[in-house]
């Protein structure tokens, strides 16, 4: 799977899009209690997320795999 938009929304949650066409909302929040997230707590950073395809990353360092990504994503209808 490759990411193809990520937008971030209310609450720590993301809205991805894939390249296959799948749109489903992750949730963030899980990982905020690791310390290489602790700064995404911080909203303006959170909304600072940056589409590497395979991965979601942040300035921080923090980042996640497209893997981890679908794994956990809710579909979402369009």
């Amino acid at each position: 799977m490759i990411i193809k938009n990520i937008k971030p929304q209310d609450d720590y949650k993301l809205k991805i899009t894939t390249d296959n066409g799948r749109i489903g909302i992750f949730d963030v929040k899980p990982y905020l209690e690791f310390d290489a997230f602790a700064e995404l707590k911080k909203q303006e950073e959170f909304n600072k997320v940056i589409n590497g395809g395979y991965f979601v990353e942040w300035d921080c360092g923090a980042d996640l795999s497209a893997d981890a990504v679908e794994a956990h994503l809710t579909a979402i209808k369009n």
